[in-house]
């Protein structure tokens, strides 16, 4: 019950998200506008005071790395097996596929601290930062492999990775942030959470997946229920802390970001299959995090 408390005031904010466009008519162009100020300089502002100001070994970020790339892999290879078993439309399989490995960033960073402090925010911003490549080349490879050299010049200038590897050079380098730039990163920092999760929120649709609804499940079940369990083995052979541990399963276990839909829909696929998956996700969500949570403390605790 205490774990479901952890999670409830950050469904309460995506709740206002929804009804803020719903309801009360906030413009499409004003949580477009929000979502950029957040991406581009409020996470990136989150991302490298947390990396930067907690101690962490080149083993460390090392393990994060090979992580992140073994969950990827993993995720788009239990995708791939719907090709044979469901048999589902071609472009509705590239399309959501990216929804069983790529994860809403605002939640996690929200998480994080209420789980396991500064230690687990900062654990939580490396393995974003590494997760943020991986799974934009595995996405657009599956919607459109021949426009990967463009990718990875947009990788190279992803904000929030360049706020990882930022963060990463003052934490190994030894240098601080002066106090005057070291508060007004905590204070831009702190506002990008509840931001994020009331454009998570605004983002929301449950219209447009009763055509393909077997494959919908099928993406689900690997995302919410089978990514944790990937993580959590994951974390025993590589020999994670604790802590590691928790924010990596936690990781795993969270829904889809909207990106999947920006980006589905910019490459010509179906973005209202891919907005409903994440919707349905995100609400689930609610549930099977809690569970995870728990699972993950009392085996590694």
């Amino acid at each position: 019950m205490q774990i479901a408390f952890l999670v409830l005031p950050d469904c309460l904010i995506v709740i206002l998200g929804w009804i803020l466009y719903n309801k009360l008519h906030f413009s499409k162009e004003f949580f477009s506008g929000l979502e950029k100020l957040v991406y581009f300089i409020l996470f990136p502002a989150l991302l490298v005071r947390s990396i930067a100001s907690t101690p962490m070994s080149l083993a460390t970020t090392g393990n994060f790395l090979l992580a992140t790339t073994a969950l990827a892999i993993v995720g788009s290879l239990c995708v791939w097996l719907a090709k044979p078993v469901l048999k589902p439309r071609p472009i509705a399989l590239a399309s959501v596929g990216q929804c069983a490995y790529r994860f809403n960033t605002y939640i996690g960073l929200s998480l994080a601290p209420s789980l396991a402090g500064q230690a687990g925010l900062a654990s939580m911003a490396v393995i974003v930062g590494f997760a943020i490549p991986l799974v934009n080349i595995l996405a657009v490879k599956s919607l459109a492999s021949h426009q990967g050299s463009n990718l990875f010049r947009e990788i190279l200038k992803n904000p929030l990775v360049l706020a990882t590897f930022a963060g990463l050079l003052l934490n190994f380098s030894g240098l601080s942030l002066p106090s005057v730039l070291d508060t007004t990163l905590l204070k831009l920092g702190n506002s990008s959470i509840p931001l994020g999760l009331l454009c998570v929120g605004a983002s929301l649709s449950l219209q447009g997946g009763s055509r393909d609804g077997k494959l919908v499940g099928w993406i689900l079940a690997i995302r919410l229920g089978l990514m944790p369990v990937f993580a959590m083995l994951i974390s025993i052979a590589l020999g994670f802390s604790v802590i590691d541990t928790q924010m990596f399963v936690l990781f795993a276990a969270l829904p889809t970001a909207s990106a999947a839909f920006i980006l589905a829909t910019r490459m010509g696929g179906d973005g209202r299959l891919v907005a409903f998956t994440i919707s349905a996700g995100t609400i689930l969500s609610v549930l099977t995090i809690p569970f995870w949570v728990y699972i993950t403390q009392q085996l590694f605790n």
